[in-house]
């Protein structure tokens, strides 16, 4: 038999160095109960402030994955993941409660982390790779792709002049046909969501969003091996 159990996750992007925020957010998550917090790039302005972000999570006893955005570098993704004992999964990939979750950071545009196309395609689909060999000893219920910045092609696109999609993460959704991915970048653009082919393409945004991604997992019956 199965029964039907969710992946509980509080997203969230674009905080800017806003520590009141996290701290709201940290409380929302606690009390929502989330198995995990994801959060999505932009942690910083421009690296101004690192502190008061990711350890207001952490405090509350919520495991923690995050990608950089284009406000901060790589190395300062890295410092934060590891000072606060979370994870950066900028090019990895980990499954959690038959998830798998594959990270992509940084922008096509922006002050500190660029990548260009063929980087932003390469680094997803080196987390797929990842993915692949994790899912040999532990098996795929859903795929999401966390994101910082959006695909090309979207309604997302058309709130913004400058920041324009990518057409390398359009690319993978198309090719590797995730069940979600999130994303936050287009501050005018948070809270909406689209699709590309079966994909949802939620942006988060500040505020964040509570998302419960269904997964079955098979009852044991009696006589099971454990």
């Amino acid at each position: 038999m199965k029964k039907r159990e969710v992946l509980k996750i509080l997203a969230a992007g674009d905080l800017h160095g806003d520590k009141e925020q996290s701290k709201k957010l940290a409380e929302k998550a606690k009390k929502e109960k989330v198995d995990l917090v994801i959060l999505t790039g932009d942690l910083t302005f421009f690296e101004q402030d690192t502190t008061g972000i990711v350890g207001p999570f952490i405090e509350k006893g919520l495991r923690v994955l995050l990608i950089p955005g284009n406000h901060e570098t790589l190395a300062t993704a890295d410092f934060l993941a590891e000072l606060y004992g979370g994870k950066n999964i900028h090019g990895y990939a980990v499954i959690y409660k038959g998830v798998g979750i594959v990270g992509v950071g940084g922008s096509n545009v922006g002050p500190n982390f660029v990548l260009t196309e063929e980087e932003i395609w390469e680094t997803i689909k080196q987390g797929f790779e990842r993915l692949k060999m994790i899912e040999k000893y532990s098996p795929l219920e859903k795929i999401l792709v966390i994101s910082h910045t959006h695909p090309s092609g979207t309604l997302m696109e058309r709130f913004t002049t400058f920041f324009k999609g990518s057409t390398a993460l359009r690319r993978a959704i198309e090719y590797f046909k995730p069940d979600l991915v999130l994303c936050s970048h287009v501050h005018e653009a948070e809270g909406l969501e689209e699709k590309i082919g079966k994909t949802r393409i939620i942006n988060v945004g500040r505020n964040g969003r509570i998302i419960e991604i269904p997964i079955e997992k098979k009852k044991k019956e009696k006589g099971d091996e454990d």
